[in-house]
């Protein structure tokens, strides 16, 4: 498809809106005053959603070069006449709802380009063909391609923005409408002596938004071209997203984190991580290069899928020691995603979160700041002390258990 040139935006949101407005309207009397509201819009909430894009450029791959035979015009005559030629499928993960690649945004640049959409694995990817074994060119053109086709990205994302503040104010106010509606009829009817149907006395469950499948670690069948060895980026992103939600989750119960060390926080996400991936374990305080590492999952040939280390909060000296410990003792130069967990005790949540933020980006490994995955949860690109050219993806989450 044609990337951002699909659906222009206007339509797009027309047709999204009329999808919310037919399925609260399809709504039965005795559903609609029988289910809890707040349940009910949350459900619209999550469903209606869009999640911006993304592009993680570092996770570039080349598929397998295919020869093909490309017309070209001679240099000398002017002819036209068949070269060989290669065809390269270069591709990046990616994070956010598909559909987005689709939409031609209100405001955007009158360029692009054709894209593949896998929107399963979450994976982009387009197609350079050229008939010189020139690398400098091909970068070039690759540079070119990438920019074209991803221009308008920012504006995409601009508009799901407004998509996203718009659909919160519509969906209560059609809600309410249609509720109110039934609620006056119901009122008729008792006022005339009529009796109403009991069913609308039945209290209703919310219906609950799909979750995402569960991705299966597997080694890619597609031939690499880098001697980078590669950590799938939906893995990781999955990872992260599990103990982001249950920390998050352990803040609203006391009982499962009031009076443990950072053991017994560190086995609560542990539990979760060994029983959700097939073929992988995970395991607690693992020798892992120089030191015990505490949670390492694992692919079952044994490479390592996530290093992560668990601490207290204890100020910004701390923090940067943390830091150290992690990169200068458990990463190896195969290991490119990880996480640092911390656990607050301290009442002034909001001071913390800034001094993370401050405290990461002077650090001597740092190199850019990524994207904010949560209100609490940071990611960052760093090196490995040993190697600058080695990126690493490091995500700090902080959990604020205060009890």
């Amino acid at each position: 498809m044609r990337a951002f040139n699909e659906i222009d935006w206007y339509t797009y949101k027309d047709q999204r809106s009329s999808e919310i407005t037919n399925e609260i309207q399809s709504l039965t009397k005795e559903y609609i005053l029988g289910v809890d509201e707040d349940e009910y819009l949350n459900y619209l909430y999550s469903k209606y959603e869009l999640e911006e894009l993304s592009i993680d450029y570092d996770s570039e791959s080349y598929g397998e070069p295919k020869k093909i035979k490309q017309r070209v015009q001679s240099r000398f005559r002017g002819e036209m006449c068949e070269v060989e030629s290669f065809k390269f499928k270069i591709s990046y993960n990616f994070q956010g709802d598909p559909e987005i690649f689709k939409i031609s945004p209100s405001q955007r640049t009158l360029t692009g380009g054709e894209i593949e959409v896998n929107s399963r694995d979450k994976v982009v990817s387009f197609f350079l063909t050229m008939n010189k074994k020139d690398p400098n060119q091909f970068f070039k053109l690759k540079q070119n391609i990438s920019n074209s086709v991803f221009i308008n990205l920012g504006n995409a994302n601009k508009n799901v923005r407004e998509w996203n503040n718009f659909y919160k104010k519509r969906i209560p106010t059609i809600f309410k409408a249609h509720k109110q509606k039934f609620i006056q009829e119901n009122s008729f009817f008792e006022a005339i002596k009529l009796k109403t149907n009991p069913k609308t006395n039945k209290v209703f469950t919310a219906p609950t938004v799909r979750k995402r499948t569960i991705p299966k670690p597997q080694k890619s069948k597609e031939k690499k071209y880098s001697s980078e060895p590669t950590v799938s980026h939906r893995i990781y992103t999955d990872i992260l997203d599990i103990i982001y939600e249950s920390g998050k989750s352990m803040e609203k119960k006391p009982s499962l984190y009031k009076g443990k060390d950072e053991e017994g926080l560190r086995d609560q996400f542990l539990f979760i991580l060994e029983t959700r991936y097939e073929g992988t374990t995970a395991t607690g305080e693992t020798f892992n290069r120089q030191g015990k590492t505490d949670i390492l999952l694992k692919y079952k040939d044994g490479t390592n899928l996530f290093v992560a280390e668990c601490k207290f909060w204890h100020g910004a000296k701390e923090y940067g020691d943390a830091i150290n410990q992690l990169f200068d003792r458990y990463l190896t130069w195969r290991d490119s995603k990880t996480s640092l967990i911390m656990f607050v005790k301290n009442k002034d949540m909001s001071k913390v979160l800034t001094t993370i933020q401050e405290e990461t980006t002077k650090h001597e490994y740092f190199i850019s700041k990524l994207r904010q995955r949560g209100e609490t949860s940071f990611s960052y690109k760093f090196h490995l002390p040993q190697d600058k050219d080695k990126i690493v993806h490091l995500e700090v989450m902080a959990f604020h258990y205060d009890k």
